[in-house]
C-alpha cells in the first residue's frame, strides 16, 4: 500500500462553494472512488486556496486509471474544474505529487524504538 499526497489550487473566491459541494459529494462518487481502491482519502483546504491531499492505494496508477474509466468521474471533474487555478483542463490531471521527506513510525521502528498504537 502507498499513500499519495498532492496539491492543487482552488480559486480563492470559490472556498466557500468548493467547501459545500464536498461537504456532499455524490453518492456515485463515492463508490466510484472506492470501488477504484481509493482508501482514507482526505482533502485540506487553507484560506488562500491551497488544497493538500492524501490517499492510500494499493497502485496510484491502477487508482487513477479506474476513476478515469468511470462516467461519473467524467461528470465531477467536469463540474470541479471551474474551482481550480490551474490550467490542465480535469483537477484530477492538474494535481502535484508530493515526495514523502518524513514518516515518524518508519524513523521509529528502523531505530528500534516503540511505535504507539491505538489505545497505548
Amino acid at each position: 500500500m502507498a499513500r499519495v499526497c498532492f496539491v492543487s489550487q482552488v480559486r480563492p473566491d470559490r472556498l466557500d462553494e468548493y467547501r459545500e459541494r464536498h461537504a456532499a459529494v455524490w453518492p456515485e462518487m463515492l463508490e466510484a472512488l472506492r470501488d477504484a481502491g481509493w482508501r482514507d482519502y482526505h482533502l485540506y483546504l487553507s484560506e488562500d486556496g491551497r488544497l493538500v491531499g492524501f490517499v492510500d492505494v494499493d497502485d496510484y496508477a491502477a487508482a487513477q486509471a479506474a476513476m478515469a474509466a468511470t462516467g461519473v468521474n467524467a461528470r465531477w471533474q467536469a463540474e470541479m474544474a471551474e474551482f481550480f487555478v490551474s490550467d490542465a483542463g480535469r483537477p484530477d490531471e492538474g494535481m502535484v505529487l508530493l515526495d514523502e521527506v518524513f514518516h515518524l513510525e518508519r524513523q521509529l521502528e528502523d531505530a528500534g524504538l516503540p511505535v504507539l498504537t491505538d489505545g497505548d
